[in-house]
C-alpha cells in the first residue's frame, strides 16, 4: 500500500473513532495534508476556526503566514506536510488537555511513521513538548535536535507557532529567521557534543535526551 493509500486508510479510521476527544464540538476532522513523500513535516497545535469550518489544518491568519514563509525560503506547501497533534477544534480555540494529546497521539505517530520525513518542524510549545519536554520554546527555537522516537533518531527543529509570530514584532523576526535554517539543516547538520541542560522529561513518547545538533 502506497503512502497516500495509507493516509487514507488513517484519516478514515480516525473519522471512525467514536473515542477521540473533541469530536462533538467540532464541525469535522481535520487531518493533515500535503506532500506524502516530503521532507520537512509540520506539526502544529490543534485547528482553528477556519480550519474547523474547511478541514484543512493552517488555513487562517496563521495557516497564511505559514505559506508566505514557506515561500520566502523556496518552497510550496504542496511541497511539505503540514498537520496537529489535535485534531478537533477545542472550544474557543483554548489549549489542548494532556489526555486530549493522549488521545491523538497513537494517530499521529502512525503519520510521521508513514510521511518519513527528514525533518520535523514542531510549531507552537505543545507539538514541541511530544520530542523535547520540559523546555521553553523561547529558549530553544530555531535549534537542531537529534531525539530518540519509536526506536529511531528524528531530526526535530521546534519554532514559534505561526499565530505566535501574528502576535508579536520580535517573534515574527525569530520566526522567519528560524525559517531561513531549514534548507542548510536539510543537507544534514552534523552532532555537537550533547548539551548537559538538554532535558527529556517523562511520558511514553519521551524516554529519550535530545541531542543538540549543528547546522555545519
Amino acid at each position: 500500500m502506497d503512502k497516500t493509500s495509507q493516509l487514507q486508510k488513517l484519516k478514515a479510521e480516525m473519522e471512525a473513532d467514536q473515542g477521540l476527544p473533541l469530536r462533538h464540538q467540532a464541525t469535522q476532522l481535520v487531518f493533515g495534508e500535503g506532500n506524502p513523500d516530503a521532507q520537512f513535516y509540520f506539526l502544529g497545535e490543534a485547528p482553528g476556526y477556519w480550519e474547523d469550518q474547511k478541514g484543512r489544518p493552517f488555513v487562517g491568519q496563521a495557516g497564511q503566514l505559514l505559506d508566505k514563509t514557506l515561500e520566502e525560503i523556496g518552497l510550496k506547501r504542496s511541497d511539505v506536510y503540514i498537520s496537529n497533534v489535535v485534531r478537533f477544534r477545542p472550544p474557543g480555540n483554548r489549549d489542548p488537555l494532556p489526555e486530549e494529546l493522549e488521545a491523538f497521539a497513537p494517530y499521529i505517530n502512525r503519520e510521521i511513521e508513514i510521511i518519513d520525513p527528514k525533518i520535523i518542524v514542531t510549531l507552537g510549545r505543545f507539538s514541541m513538548g511530544k520530542f523535547i519536554p520540559d523546555q521553553k520554546i523561547s529558549r530553544i527555537h530555531g535549534r537542531v535536535f537529534q531525539v530518540e522516537w519509536k526506536d529511531k533518531k528524528v531530526t526535530v527543529v521546534p519554532m514559534y507557532h505561526p499565530a505566535a509570530a501574528l502576535r508579536a514584532g520580535e517573534v515574527l523576526k525569530q520566526f522567519q529567521e528560524d525559517f531561513k535554517k531549514l534548507p542548510k539543516i536539510l543537507q544534514g547538520p552534523q552532532e555537537e557534543e550533547k548539551k548537559s541542560d538538554d532535558s527529556s522529561g517523562g511520558g511514553s513518547d519521551n524516554s529519550n535526551q535530545p541531542t543538540q545538533l549543528s547546522l555545519i
